[in-house]
């Protein structure tokens, strides 16, 4: 029971330092790729050390000798980072959180092609809630000004990279794959440094770029600690506050309204998403009975 209370408590404050993520791309008036930089190298540099104080710095060479899988993981991880910030640059936040609120389904999709999982009836009617309420949202972009078209299927190619990873991740199970997080991290914000004027919003916004860099770091390593004492749907539930007060904390902020289609698309998304977990829940504590 207290080692259940730790998981709760310590996986509930990493899905609340996540929550200003996206607030922290709208305060920071700059290029989304050089936001991406600095919040990729902050995060990574500090997830770094938190990797080599807990695991030895040998445990960086031993992920990047772990073959496709890790090379897939630190590729999809890396893509999903740059493009979460690309997608709240091009279309509401809301938007963006409730179409990556849909990464448990692509992920039982990936599971289903790449580790011949079988897909349940309750996965099966979720995906089609799911989608259902993404195309309600999607279809009502049009309508609202700080919505488009572009940058929501910017968000659903991150939730199906970001799912894509999380496989891989399970197909390589015996071997920690949180070293190859800031591996990712730093090595595409160095990628993108190649190509974009990185240090222009720097002198500026300095504070808020280190300390979004800082926050995604701390939420990093308490959702890599916490979900070791929960399950699985416990953790998925968790998740979902992120989902809800990301929106309202940019609504509050900077008065940004997502709009009725957003709010009725990402309500299906989450009270489906909301009834599955519920349901493999309870599952779970009748089976423990």
């Amino acid at each position: 029971m207290q080692d259940h209370l730790k998981g709760l408590l310590i996986t509930s404050l990493g899905v609340l330092c996540l929550v200003p993520d996206s607030l922290f791309v709208r305060l920071i008036e700059a290029e989304a790729l050089a936001i991406a930089f600095w919040r990729g190298l902050v995060a990574g540099l500090l997830i770094a050390l938190f990797v080599v104080a807990r695991l030895g710095p040998r445990a960086f060479g031993e992920v990047l000798r772990g073959g496709w899988h890790s090379y897939a993981y630190i590729l999809l991880f890396g893509i999903s980072a740059p493009g979460f910030v690309l997608a709240i640059s091009l279309t509401s936040v809301a938007n963006v959180v409730f179409i990556l609120a849909s990464m448990p389904v692509f992920a039982a999709i990936f599971s289903r092609i790449a580790l011949g999982e079988v897909i349940t009836a309750r996965m099966v009617w979720t995906m089609l809630g799911v989608f259902g309420g993404l195309a309600i949202l999607i279809l009502g972009s049009k309508d609202n000004e700080v919505t488009s078209l572009a940058g929501d299927l910017v968000a659903l190619g991150v939730s199906a990279c970001f799912a894509a990873a999380l496989t891989t991740v399970r197909a390589a199970r015996a071997r920690s794959m949180l070293p190859a997080v800031p591996i990712a991290l730093a090595g595409t914000a160095l990628v993108i440094a190649l190509f974009v004027d990185v240090m222009a919003p720097f002198a500026a916004f300095w504070p808020l770029l280190l300390a979004h860099g800082a926050f995604i770091a701390v939420a990093s390593g308490l959702m890599v600690l916490g979900p070791r004492y929960l399950g699985s749907a416990e953790v998925s539930l968790l998740i979902l506050l992120e989902t809800v007060l990301a929106p309202l904390l940019v609504w509050a902020v900077v008065g940004e309204d997502p709009g009725i289609w957003a709010l009725v698309g990402g309500g299906v998304v989450i009270a489906v998403l909301l009834a599955s977990n519920l349901m493999v829940l309870r599952r779970l504590r009748r089976v423990a009975v």
